[in-house]
């Protein structure tokens, strides 16, 4: 006799928020922190930036206004999305059964069906939006604008020229050197400042820190420990911190503030939902339905203090 499973549970209002957190903020830029999150984002919202300059003077007896303040301002419009998917309950009875009888080898898994379901297509969400973020184009279907886009398109973004294909251990450290060098002063060694990389970026350097390389990188890496050095903490590039973003197509880096990128969405308000559905008690169907709604955006405040490297 087949496994009987039954799914009677329906997510909505304050679970729904949970459950939509879960599947955005997983997300390795926005779990890491990588950028400023705004929730609650209910329409759309203004960035203001103030830019100040001469604003000290020789002194005299006088009020003399001086200086000049100039703001900018960027709108950030989370899209509404959502997500309608039917699945067969035949198709997880194996697995089911093997975590119920406690022989599963996944045992990060929620205790149960329903979460195990919603869990599966959240960590979908999360890794879609970790590319929407960084990559995604708003002409596709499901995503909105990310910031290598937007970047592209924005004349006042300090682009870095490079001869180079592609980045290897053998030239990561020139590259990564470009980027650097055009951070401007005025945000060279803020505390929130990161140099964002994509994967095979932060594999190239940390081979590259592991020594045996002709271009000069040293004989055995650091402390002598050759390619056994690195154990996933953290990476820095002459005082700058490396944010590992794998989102972030290949060959690319951006080197910004943290405060100066923006993720919105309108995480707890009542856009959110989420619904599992059984339809057996519909249509007799061992079907399922899974139905989620969110919002989700970026954008930056000043571009002239954003460095974009890609090839």
């Amino acid at each position: 006799m087949a496994t009987s499973v039954s799914i009677t549970t329906s997510y909505a209002g304050e679970a729904a928020g949970k459950y939509v957190s879960a599947a955005l903020l997983s997300a390795d830029t926005l779990e890491g922190g990588g950028v400023t999150l705004m929730p609650n984002v209910k329409f759309k919202s203004t960035l203001q930036k103030v830019a100040t300059s001469d604003l000290i003077k020789d002194a005299s007896c006088d009020f003399t206004p001086t200086g000049s303040v100039t703001l900018t301002e960027r709108v950030i419009q989370p899209e509404e999305y959502q997500i309608n998917l039917q699945l067969c309950k035949q198709t997880f009875q194996d697995d089911w059964s093997a975590i119920s009888m406690g022989y599963s080898a996944f045992d990060s898994l929620p205790p149960s069906f329903a979460d195990f379901i919603i869990g599966h297509v959240a960590a979908k969400v999360a890794e879609k939006m970790e590319n929407n973020i960084w990559q995604g184009d708003e002409d596709n279907e499901g995503e909105f604008d990310g910031y290598t886009v937007l970047f592209a398109a924005d004349s006042d973004v300090l682009d870095v020229t490079t001869s180079e294909t592609s980045i290897s251990s053998s030239n990561v450290i020139a590259e990564l050197g470009k980027v650097v060098d055009r951070i401007p002063t005025t945000i060279y060694g803020k505390e929130d400042l990161y140099i964002y990389v994509a994967s095979n970026v932060a594999r190239a350097y940390v081979r590259a820190l592991g020594g045996y390389a002709a271009n000069g990188l040293g004989g055995s890496g650091i402390n002598a420990q050759g390619t056994t050095w690195y154990n996933g903490g953290d990476l820095a590039f002459d005082g700058v911190k490396i944010f590992v973003a794998p989102g972030l197509p290949d060959n690319h880096m951006v080197a910004a503030q943290k405060s100066n990128l923006f993720f919105g969405t309108g995480l707890m308000s009542d856009m959110n939902e989420v619904k599992l559905l059984d339809l057996a008690d519909i249509d007799g169907s061992q079907n399922c339905r899974i139905v989620m709604r969110f919002t989700a955006g970026i954008q930056y405040g000043l571009g002239s203090e954003v460095v974009y490297y890609s090839i």
